[in-house]
């Protein structure tokens, strides 16, 4: 067992993880806990977790690895979380609400409120963000600030309840929508504009900016914890950037699992960010600029329930033998409402040209196809790149899927090796804080072969995304 580890922890929408890396973010093997879980749904669009079964699971991995580890000495420990959860507690920080996560569309109403009060394009400008649900100040005008006396994203919360204090990255602040990404301080316009005093929220901070000392009962149940730094939670999209490599404008990285993303992160004094893109930081040297989509692997399992399709591997079989765009099929992939490049949170997924021989397997991959369509879209707003770095598990298990999105977006995609990638982008994070490494651009990722696109298919699809756009456009804009 190496020396000096880092304890990262890794919270989701779908599970919370714990796993060991050593001086040089290399996973310890072996030495991974993992409880996954599923986000409560709502019939009128809530998404929503509870903040002590949550927190519950996390113990429960945590206490996993250290049972794992036996006494191997722990440095310190890491923690990432999922953007955009918004939480009320009371002074001694009990729950007041249930975690709102990104996906939950309740506060959509709201967006035209903030439309009237505020220029969306100036605010666009200053925070990176939309008059969008899944953004906190619709949520402030749908929930209430007085609702609550102190606000908080899942993983403050978390730390508020290990050490009695909370701190807000200008990472996981940066997803709120409250943030001047440039200034890295709470965007005082924004604040009026819904009611929220700069109180309620946590005080902000950066990956420097260590915790230390676990109040009982945590201390006692970790000493090995107790007085070890506790870096701050940042948000989970920056460190699976990070962690596959993809830190530099050289490398755009790509993720799907529940939901879908395209991002780049890289130094910068300022950034210019283009309309249809959002910007978030990973901390307060570098931007993450990118765009989202809400469906993803969620799509893929809403297909398999609901079509009853067959098993993952015979699946995967018949989605490589079909020839691209073949089944006639325009999908607008929005089960779960629409984030970039439109922003049209009360859009709803259409499917448009079937007929009475269209099959299970073909309505699957005209999903799977549009959603590679939607990164298309995304990729014509981003910064050139050398490579684009493929993650999270939903693709990666699926080889079509990958050549799908090469085929769309016209560009190889490189497979990342990287098992946990937002784990190792939080280590990463921790090491150069802690200075242990000078730069983490110097610990290069592992990446798989590259993924050729096909000029012939491409054209296929550069036709099939007309086909789409002429859809959105009498359906979403209407």
């Amino acid at each position: 067992m190496p020396s000096d580890l880092i304890l990262a922890l890794d919270v989701g929408t779908s599970s919370a993880r714990a796993g060991l890396f050593d001086d040089q973010a290399r996973s310890v093997p072996g030495m991974v806990a993992k409880r996954p879980y599923a986000m409560r749904t709502t019939p009128d669009g809530g998404v929503e977790g509870d903040a002590p079964f949550l927190l519950g699971l996390l113990e429960e991995a945590i206490d996993e690895v250290l049972a794992k580890a036996g006494g191997a000495k722990i440095a310190a420990v890491a923690c990432c979380t999922f953007w955009h959860s918004l939480m009320g507690a009371d002074p001694e920080g009990a729950p007041l609400t249930p975690v709102y996560t990104w996906g939950d569309m309740r506060a959509e109403p709201f967006a035209a409120i903030l439309r009237q009060r505020m220029d969306e394009k100036t605010y666009h400008a200053r925070t990176g963000a939309f008059f969008h649900p899944l953004f906190h100040p619709a949520k402030y005008l749908w929930l209430g600030p007085a609702k609550a006396p102190r606000w908080r994203s899942f993983g403050e919360w978390v730390y508020e309840r290990l050490f009695g204090r909370a701190l807000a990255t200008v990472s996981m602040a940066s997803g709120t929508g409250l943030l001047d990404i440039h200034a890295c301080r709470y965007d005082a316009e924004t604040l009026r504009s819904v009611g929220l005093r700069e109180d309620q929220l946590p005080p902000l901070g950066d990956t420097k900016d260590f915790f230390r000392g676990l109040r009982d009962p945590y201390g006692k149940r970790w000493p090995a914890l107790k007085d070890i730094p506790w870096m701050p939670p940042v948000g989970d999209g920056a460190c699976n950037n990070i962690g596959s490599g993809c830190s530099t404008q050289e490398r755009i990285g790509l993720m799907i699992g529940t939901s879908g993303a395209m991002r780049v992160a890289y130094e910068t004094d300022r950034v210019e960010i283009p309309w249809g893109l959002w910007c978030y930081r990973a901390d307060r040297r570098r931007v993450v600029l990118g765009g989202a989509l809400n469906d993803g692997g969620n799509l893929v399992e809403w297909c398999r329930n609901t079509l009853r399709l067959g098993s993952p591997e015979e699946v995967e079989r018949e989605l490589a033998a079909k020839e691209p765009d073949s089944h006639g099929l325009t999908f607008l992939p929005f089960l779960a409402g629409e984030r970039s490049t439109g922003w049209a949170a009360h859009a709803r997924a259409a499917i448009s040209g079937l007929h009475l021989a269209s099959t299970p397997v073909e309505i699957l991959r005209a999903g799977m196809e549009a959603v590679a369509l939607r990164f298309a879209l995304i990729y014509e707003l981003m910064p050139a790149a050398r490579e684009i770095v493929a993650s999270g598990g939903a693709l990666l298990k699926s080889r079509a899927w990958t050549q799908m999105l090469a085929d769309a977006i016209g560009r190889p995609i490189v497979p990342s090796a990287e098992p946990e990638a937002s784990s190792r982008g939080v280590a990463l994070l921790a090491l150069e804080a802690l200075g242990v490494i000078k730069r983490l651009e110097d610990l290069p990722a592992t990446v798989g072969p590259a993924v050729e696109p096909d000029r012939e298919r491409h054209v296929k699809y550069v036709k099939a995304l007309a086909r789409q756009r002429a859809l959105y456009d009498q359906v979403v804009r209407r």
